[in-house]
C-alpha cells in the first residue's frame, strides 16, 4: 500500500486534499465544547428555623417542601439535610438536558405553593431558591497584617466590596464567606419565672421585637415637639 502512494504522487496529493477538506468541514459543523457538562443541573432550596433542632426542622420545614417539590419537571432525585442550628437545605438534581434557569423557576413555583404550610418564623426569615453545584470552583483567602483591621473588619469588607463583585460574574451560583459570624443575641429563659408571670417564650420574643423596632426620624418628630411644648408650659407657670 505504501509503495502505491509513492509511485502515484498525484493520487496521494488528491487524498490528502480530500482529508484536509473533510477536516475543515467537520471543524465548522461539529459542536465543540471546552468544558462539557459533567455534573447535572442542581437547584438548592434553603430555609432557616431559629431555635429548632434537626428533628423539628425535618418534620415542619423539609417535609412540606419535599412534598411539593417532588415530581418537578426534569427532576431525577433530591437530597435533604437538617441541622440543629435550624438550617434546612434541599438539593434537587435534574437531567443533563434540563435548562438550569427553567429548573430554578419550576422549583421556585413549587416552593411558593408550600409557603402556607411552613411555620410563620420560617416564612419571615425567607425561603431561598438558587441554582448551583455542590463543588467549589475557587477559594480565596483574605488576610490583614494591620492589627487595626481585625477579623470583624475583614469580614465586613469582604461582604461589602468583594462578594457583590464575585456574585455578578457570569456562571457564579453562590459566594459564601467561611467563618463569617453575623451579629446576633441569644436569650436564656427561666421556666420558673415565666410560669410565675404567666408568660410564654413567644411573649418574650414579641417584647424583644417591639424594643428592636427601627423608626424613621421624621416619625419621632411629633413626639419630640409635644415634649418640648410641655416643658415650655411648665417653665411659664
Amino acid at each position: 500500500m505504501l509503495k502505491t502512494f509513492i509511485e502515484r504522487p498525484v493520487l496521494s496529493t488528491v487524498i490528502s486534499i480530500i482529508i484536509v477538506i473533510m477536516g475543515l468541514v467537520a471543524l465548522t459543523s461539529l459542536p465543540v465544547q471546552q468544558f462539557p457538562d459533567i455534573a447535572p443541573p442542581t437547584v438548592e432550596v434553603s430555609a432557616s428555623y431559629p431555635g429548632a433542632n434537626a428533628d423539628v426542622v425535618l418534620s415542619s420545614v423539609i417535609a412540606p417542601l419535599e412534598e411539593k417539590i417532588n415530581g418537578v419537571e426534569g427532576m431525577t432525585y433530591m437530597v435533604s439535610s437538617a441541622n440543629n442550628d435550624g438550617s434546612a437545605t434541599i438539593q434537587v438534581f435534574f437531567t443533563l438536558d434540563t435548562d438550569p434557569d427553567m429548573a430554578a423557576v419550576n422549583v421556585q413555583n413549587r416552593v411558593s405553593s408550600a409557603i402556607s404550610s411552613l411555620p410563620s418564623v420560617v416564612t419571615q426569615m425567607g425561603v431561598r431558591t438558587a441554582k448551583k453545584q455542590n463543588s467549589m470552583v475557587l477559594v480565596l483567602s483574605l488576610a490583614s497584617n494591620n492589627p487595626v483591621y481585625d477579623e470583624t473588619f475583614v469580614q465586613n469588607y469582604a461582604r461589602i466590596y468583594i462578594l457583590p463583585e464575585l456574585q455578578r460574574i457570569a456562571g457564579v451560583g453562590d459566594v459564601a464567606v467561611f467563618g463569617a459570624r453575623d451579629f446576633s443575641m441569644r436569650v436564656w429563659l427561666h421556666p420558673e419565672k415565666l410560669a410565675v408571670y404567666n408568660l410564654q417564650p413567644s411573649d418574650v420574643v414579641q417584647a424583644i421585637r417591639e424594643q428592636s423596632l427601627e423608626v424613621a426620624p421624621e416619625e419621632l418628630a411629633p413626639i419630640v415637639k409635644r415634649r418640648f411644648k410641655l416643658q415650655l408650659n411648665i417653665k411659664d407657670v
